[in-house]
């Protein structure tokens, strides 16, 4: 099946205009039209060549929601018309010790990602900036009803990708957290963590955005370019949420945990991160990181946020915008995600 789509030709050119294969619906797939395509940082790292070679041409977009339009036979869990949502993966090995336990995102023969990765039937799969795709509807997530359609694409990727080191640490009433970045991904970890009932601060270059950080649910807002904001947060936070793609002082962030406290990364630098390990052993701290969410943990995170109202903060696009909006994001000029409308694409 042939349908429209953009996609990055090779690394760092402009996204442009194309159509692309699609498989014919199998007994455990299903076919959804495509309605709204979030953009994500991933993508630019992706089509910039920045996480290395790319079997290009790639569609990108891993933050989908449409609406089904067909099911194969052996599908009970989704009916055409149901409004359905496509993350970061769309296939794992399913037999693993992780895959079994729910954590598809770590399966140890390598999840599939939802564009740019091989397939498990050796194709290579396309995104979220295209009309209509087709998948195993085991990775094919339920958009409640209360959720904005548009505003709750974002969900997919910057929900989970926050949600799940909060919920894995243990973010609640009585424990504080830091957020590191107030974009896309940081705009969701301060509603999520506000939610859970934590105490949540947000560590941004600047104030700019404070009167944002206070609106979306945060107690605290301070700018880390101020170096007295180190000195008067130290060995404050249980948990810290690095949201930001690009190099920080590791150790600086990691003098603001307490005793037991985490910092985790779940922004993706192309370059390393050093780590002192005094920074570690004085306070019986820890450096982690953290990818996504699985199927069931996705599930409930879109659950949990139709529970409290929470969506991302978006721009609608159309698709023949997307190389500004590309650009916009490098330049961090968006509050705080774009989606793309794929009504455009036909």
């Amino acid at each position: 099946m042939r349908v429209n789509a953009y996609a990055a030709p090779a690394a760092g050119e402009p996204l442009a205009a194309t159509t692309i294969e699609r498989r014919e619906v199998g007994a455990h797939d299903v076919l959804i039209a495509i309605e709204w395509a979030g953009i994500c940082h991933s993508d630019i790292h992706t089509v910039n060549g920045d996480w290395g070679p790319q079997p290009f041409p790639v569609v990108p977009g891993h933050e989908i929601v449409g609406t089904v339009t067909e099911v194969g036979p052996e599908v009970s869990t989704h009916r055409v018309g149901d409004r359905v949502g496509v993350g970061c993966m769309v296939n794992a090995c399913g037999e693993c010790d992780n895959c079994r336990n729910g954590d598809e995102q770590y399966c140890r023969e390598g999840m599939v990602g939802t564009y740019a990765a091989t397939d498990r039937d050796g194709t290579t799969t396309q995104g979220g900036y295209s009309t209509h795709v087709v998948v195993d509807a085991g990775y094919v997530l339920s958009v409640p009803e209360g959720l904005d359609p548009a505003a709750a694409t974002p969900l997919l990727c910057a929900g989970i990708t926050t949600y799940s080191p909060l919920k894995h640490w243990k973010a609640g009433p009585g424990t504080k957290v830091a957020v590191v970045g107030l974009g896309g991904l940081g705009h969701m970890a301060v509603k999520i963590a506000h939610a859970m009932g934590a105490e949540v601060t947000v560590l941004s270059q600047s104030l700019k955005k404070q009167e944002d950080g206070l609106r979306l649910g945060a107690d605290h807002y301070f700018a880390t370019s101020d170096p007295g904001t180190f000195e008067a947060l130290a060995e404050s936070f249980d948990l810290v949420i690095n949201t930001v793609s690009a190099k920080i002082d590791v150790n600086a962030y990691l003098g603001l945990l307490a005793v037991n406290g985490t910092l985790v990364n779940v922004g993706a630098p192309p370059e390393p991160l050093p780590v002192n390990a005094f920074s570690l052993i004085g306070g019986r701290r820890s450096f982690a990181g953290s990818m996504i969410g699985g199927i069931a943990e996705t599930q409930e995170m879109l659950d949990f946020c139709a529970e409290h109202g929470i969506v991302s903060d978006v721009e609608v696009i159309r698709a023949d915008q997307v190389n500004e909006a590309y650009e916009r994001v490098l330049a961090s000029d968006v509050r705080y995600r774009f989606v793309i409308d794929a009504s455009t694409l036909d």
